[in-house]
């Protein structure tokens, strides 16, 4: 139940700040991307929360809970290390509440989060993307130097905090298991942190044991590997393009126990696959929602799905944030990717002089 804030109590329906938008999110049928697959294929829309993505949720939830348990107060600065979104979430939050915020990102991070970040009044650091998670250049590294020699901070640490999957617990599981009035019968979401896939399948297995809960990883991390031997093997680490998805260490805000599969995708298809989403379905979607895409694609190929399967994806965060990446054609020509593939789907433009 929503709390009667100063707003309604003097008759206005209206809300008393943007934090309260955060969550219920819809759930879109996916119509022409998987018109050829088995199963019914919907996708979980994070982009309708208010910062954008999926990562509003995380954000709320442990600085409510660190109120909550006296770990900061208004003279708090809120650090934290990012690939863009959850700095962008907590950056907004701390803005309405009167925070601080020190966001430490990768230099794989788009111009355009960055940006975004500095917009909601964030200081941004950013780190080297190519280096070691123990390297002492490395976004992790310096947010954690800052959070020891800055008095009175607030480390949110979402790679090694159970707050993280906890918020998708208490939230995006039980929207998904109401809004497919439990029919679900997959659920795929990239893996970063794993906040996300933990707590929306930690929750979905509860409810249906028989529930395929599939990770999203990218070639070039360590994932995959970890989940199917123990084993955290560096020589599968090497630089890749997709932000905010695989990792180069182990978080513990990864539940592999509900895990029962990861789909490594590549770099160039999870692009193209964005854009076909944002052509095909009208959904404006980010670098990680192509991958999802792409893992469906290379599912339905290996027969995962059948006739009656119930898939949810998560696309998890908006493609505004990519607009000089992934949605540049000059971009992917650097890249090396082929812009053949969506050329024809993608509007020209034409000047008048």
């Amino acid at each position: 139940m929503q709390p009667i804030t100063l707003c309604m109590k003097q008759g206005f329906n209206a809300h008393e700040n943007i934090l309260s938008l955060i969550g219920k999110t819809p759930l879109i049928r996916l119509n022409k991307t998987t018109k050829d697959f088995n199963g019914t294929h919907f996708c979980k829309y994070e982009a309708h929360n208010p910062g954008h993505s999926n990562k509003d949720r995380i954000a709320l939830h442990i600085i409510n809970k660190a109120e909550e348990s006296g770990l900061i107060d208004k003279h708090s600065t809120i650090i934290e290390t990012s690939s863009g979104n959850t700095g962008f979430s907590l950056s907004m939050i701390a803005m309405v509440k009167g925070y601080k915020c020190i966001v430490a990102v990768s230099s794989k991070s788009s111009i355009d989060k960055i940006d975004m970040l500095k917009s909601m009044g964030a200081k941004v650091y950013v780190c080297p993307a190519n280096v070691a998670a123990d390297d002492s250049r490395s976004y992790y590294q310096v947010a954690k130097r800052l959070s020891e020699e800055i008095k009175d901070s607030f480390y949110v640490n979402q790679y090694f905090n159970d707050l993280n999957i906890d918020a998708h617990y208490q939230t995006t599981g039980p929207e998904i298991w109401e809004q497919t009035n439990g029919k679900i019968t997959h659920l795929i979401a990239s893996s970063g942190t794993g906040g996300t896939i933990s707590g929306i399948g930690r929750f979905l297995k509860e409810k249906n044991k028989n529930i395929k809960i599939i990770g999203v990883d990218a070639f070039g991390s360590v994932l995959k590997k970890f989940h199917e031997t123990g084993e955290f093997d560096e020589s599968e680490i090497y630089p890749y393009r997709i932000e905010g998805m695989g990792k180069n260490l182990i978080p513990t805000s990864t539940d592999f126990k509900v895990i029962d599969h990861y789909e490594k995708v590549g770099d160039e298809e999870s692009a193209h696959c964005a854009r076909e989403i944002a052509c095909k379905e009208g959904l404006f979607v980010g670098y990680t929602s192509g991958a999802c895409l792409q893992a469906l694609n290379q599912l339905n190929k290996n027969n995962i799905f059948e006739s009656d399967s119930v898939v949810v994806s998560i696309f998890c965060d908006h493609g505004s944030r990519y607009m000089s990446k992934i949605y540049s054609d000059q971009w992917m020509e650097e890249q090396g990717f082929s812009i053949n593939r969506t050329k024809e789907q993608f509007s020209s433009i034409e000047y008048i002089k």
